[in-house]
């Protein structure tokens, strides 16, 4: 028994895909600028810790991606069912 995918769903997971694709940027290049201003040890940490942050992000936004593009073609082509 599958879930009814409705495009209610659809669009609200479209909505934080944009944000995603947004955001991940972001962090991205904040953690690379933090990585140049700051060289001290206790900083530097924080410039690491937005270095992953960052390339999680990324990671989850390709993989949310996909399954958001999944779960559109679901509806679009189950709609008549």
């Amino acid at each position: 028994m599958t879930k009814k995918i409705t495009n209610d769903v659809v669009v609200k997971k479209f909505l934080i895909l944009l944000g995603l694709l947004i955001v991940s940027p972001i962090v991205l290049s904040l953690a690379f600028k933090a990585q140049r201003i700051f060289t001290q040890s206790p900083k530097i940490y924080i410039a690491y810790a937005l270095l992953v942050i960052g390339v999680f992000l990324l990671l989850f936004t390709v993989y949310y991606g996909f399954r958001t593009i999944k779960t559109f073609l679901d509806a679009l082509f189950n709609s008549g069912v």
